[in-house]
């Protein structure tokens, strides 16, 4: 009898410790997003300063991103990556900010067209999640298509703006995206085991945790939505399916700097 059970036990640790690592390594890899939400949960219990809060957590943002870099936690091409990021959140956050989608009711000096710069530093959180995340876990792609993909997310993202004057295609892009992605995975390592796991359900998964982050990001005033003014409420649910959709440009960027494995080596890992 404990001959039989010792192989099943012997599993179930192994696999809980698996799972162990895994929470671990992807706890690493929001290392960034950790520190950046801590500082702004900071900023709101420090006494009045001179300088508006908003614009110390630029600076904050840009201390984190060099440090990280020093470090070594993230590469040049990381970074380059987390800045382009920034820059893409920052022109979203800037439609719709004026749009009343959410708001910025502090005042700033780094604040342009109702929106502070340190906003493009929660798009940067993102992107260095997924770069991190590329290292920590060995990520490789398999019989991924990177241009319809790109298309595809790129498409998501100008959607998010049009659909205050045109017909919301949402619905019509995230079967592009399922189809795009059909068949696509992405191999990464835990305890020195190679796992797989569909890119479709990843983009799901990391949606969800981003929703929650999003969450307590408006808890801790990052920023506002207009039921939340007078106020906390949760994030509406649907946030959760527009992150699952959002996180493809990320990861169409980061893929877009990773070397690509040779001809053999790609046929070899897609068997």
């Amino acid at each position: 009898m404990l001959s039989l059970n010792a192989p099943f036990t012997d599993l179930l640790t192994s696999s809980f410790r698996r799972l162990l690592a895994f929470a671990w390594g992807q706890t690493r890899a929001c290392a960034f997003a950790i520190a950046l939400l801590s500082g702004v949960a900071a900023s709101t219990l420090l006494p009045g300063l001179p300088v508006a809060r908003y614009d110390l957590l630029v600076v904050y943002g840009v201390l984190l991103t060099l440090l990280f870099w020093l470090r070594g936690w993230e590469s040049g091409r990381d970074v380059a990556v987390i800045a382009v990021c920034h820059v893409i959140g920052l022109a979203f956050e800037l439609v719709k900010v004026a749009l009343g989608s959410w708001s910025y009711p502090e005042p700033a000096v780094l604040k342009f067209a109702g929106v502070p710069l340190y906003g493009g530093f929660l798009y940067a959180a993102v992107g260095s999640y997924v770069c991190r995340a590329w290292h920590l876990f060995d990520l490789e792609l398999v019989r991924y298509r990177p241009r319809a993909t790109a298309v595809v997310a790129a498409a998501i993202y100008v959607n998010f703006f049009t659909h205050h004057w045109l017909p919301d295609a949402r619905w019509p892009l995230a079967a592009l995206l399922l189809a795009v992605t059909a068949g696509t995975s992405v191999r990464f390592t835990v305890r020195g085991a190679r796992l797989r796991m569909p890119l479709a359900l990843s983009f799901v998964l990391i949606g969800f945790f981003l929703w929650l982050a999003e969450n307590l990001a408006t808890y801790v005033g990052a920023w506002r939505y207009p039921y939340q003014l007078h106020g906390w409420q949760p994030v509406g649910v649907e946030k959760f399916g527009a992150w699952s959709l959002l996180i493809s440009i990320t990861f169409v960027l980061a893929a877009a700097t990773r070397p690509r494995p040779a001809a053999g080596t790609r046929a070899l890992a897609s068997n």
